[in-house]
């Protein structure tokens, strides 16, 4: 099939072809002739596979027909409204709606957090057609009465697992109560979980599910390999198959912002350029580093899971897991950054033996066995992984009692001073004659060389006494 049997206007087949494309992907040929029928959309598609371009293409046409040429902009309300998770998935996709929009009279524009709000305002009060936004940064300019969500003709929700593992929930039932009822909805996930199909049910009516591959899968393009190694010893193996492979383009998953910042100066230590993006980077911060990763400035981007949302780099050959995700549908999204566009790629996970029940999850959840390899030099790193703990359950089901290595040493004996509980004796604070040594208790050398004096054996008083009834007299 071609793009001219999906019934596009003229405008936007020509915005089409000046960027080459003839043949429309799996999930732009399901989902453009829905969209243009003005169905409610479930989509399930991964990353990379032309998910953008399967509901913009089809938004605008849906768009154009009261598209206007006025400057005012009373001519131009909000009549698409896009909810993305991330900086940089909001500025991805408003790439894509300027580039298959630009015979049209449409005007888009893009708010998210990070960046003052005054630029935002001031391309809010021209007009806007189509605004790309992340729920946080949206609702601050809902509050200072800059965007108005009453016209919303199409809402689109882009990586909406990810919006909800983010927290987002409450911030969009929010900002659908602040739109029509009448309305299409369109909405798009890589994972379907019960949370991800309890919100459909509210937000979509009838939809019409469309899954180009099966949920929670990956593509085939793009080949696994896991690498068993002590957690001490990742850098080094890291590094060792970035050097010896001569790895020019890589983007490494941790999962903390201080672990992405600590690993990229480690990496430069190495001689490897790195820079970090996370959440605590600023705007220009994070623009500036995508950029020179994708110019080839830098060869690793140590990334986090929510910033890496909406990294889109054409052939990006290589992912590596420097730590497994805590969720397995992270993993997809993860190498979802890879093998993008029918070209292949390549996820490498690094994997220790704290990680080993994330790495069964993850296989669970893609119902497949992850390869094991191993590189020479590295073998004696994973024998504690590789063996398996004993069963420490007996016949009759119940605990074995297993000694601790501490358990195993012989009891040293203690000095009865500081064993036993103190026990207070008026006698002692009255300063009559103490109990003969005989009654004392045994004191080992040390703490009779230390605490008896040497001519007058007598047994220690407590090191901290009560204060007698006379001497409580005394200091009142």
């Amino acid at each position: 099939m071609s793009f001219n049997q999906l019934n596009l206007s003229i405008e936007i087949m020509r915005a089409i072809t000046d960027q080459g494309y003839t043949e429309p992907t799996p999930i732009q040929i399901q989902a453009i002739p829905l969209i243009l029928d003005g169905k409610d959309i479930m989509g399930g598609a991964q990353t990379g596979t032309g998910k953008t371009a399967g509901f913009t293409l089809p938004m605008l046409h849906r768009l154009q027909p009261h598209a206007s040429n006025s400057a005012s902009p009373a001519k131009h309300p909000i009549r698409a409204l896009i909810l993305v998770p991330t900086r940089e998935l909001a500025a991805q996709v408003l790439e894509s709606v300027k580039i298959y929009s630009k015979y049209l009279p449409l005007k888009c524009t893009v708010v998210y957090g990070g960046v003052h709000m005054d630029p935002q305002i001031k391309d809010l009060r021209a007009g806007v057609d189509i605004l790309v936004a992340t729920p946080g940064r949206l609702l601050d300019h809902i509050q200072q009465k800059t965007i108005n969500l009453s016209k919303v003709e199409i809402l689109v929700l882009d990586e909406a697992d990810r919006m909800l593992d983010m927290g987002f929930l409450p911030d969009i039932k929010h900002i659908l109560s602040l739109m029509p009822e009448q309305r299409q909805s369109l909405m798009f996930s890589a994972t379907f979980s019960e949370e991800i199909k309890k919100l459909a049910d509210t937000l979509l009516r009838k939809p019409v599910l469309i899954e180009v591959t099966r949920s929670n899968s990956i593509t085939e393009l793009v080949t696994h390999s896991v690498y068993l190694i002590q957690k001490d010893y990742k850098r080094n193996l890291l590094t060792h198959i970035i050097k010896s492979q001569n790895l020019r383009q890589v983007l490494v998953f941790v999962r903390t912002k201080y672990g992405a910042n600590q690993l990229a100066r480690q990496l430069e230590r190495d001689d490897i350029t790195a820079t970090a993006i996370h959440g605590d980077k600023s705007q220009p911060q994070r623009t500036q580093a995508l950029a020179e990763f994708k110019l080839g400035s830098v060869c690793v981007l140590v990334a986090t899971d929510v910033a890496a949302r909406g990294i889109d780099i054409e052939d990006l050959p290589h992912v590596i897991n420097f730590e497994l995700p805590n969720t397995p549908e992270d993993y997809i999204h993860r190498i979802g950054r890879t093998g993008r566009a029918g070209t292949k790629g390549e996820a490498i996970s690094l994997v220790c033996d704290e990680e080993k029940e994330l790495l069964t999850d993850i296989e669970k959840l893609l119902k497949i066995t992850l390869p094991v390899k191993t590189i020479t030099g590295f073998e004696s790193n994973i024998t504690s992984i590789l063996v398996k703990p004993k069963n420490s359950f007996n016949e009759s089901g119940q605990r074995k009692k297993i000694r601790s290595e501490q358990d195993k040493q012989p009891k040293v004996p203690q000095d009865q001073l500081f064993s036993q509980p103190y026990k207070f004796s008026p006698s002692l604070s009255d300063n009559k004659k103490l109990m003969p040594i005989s009654n004392a208790p045994i004191l080992s050398s040390a703490v009779k060389k230390h605490f008896i004096h040497e001519q007058h054996k007598k047994t220690l008083p407590a090191l901290f006494l009560p204060l007698s009834d006379n001497k409580r007299e005394q200091k009142k």
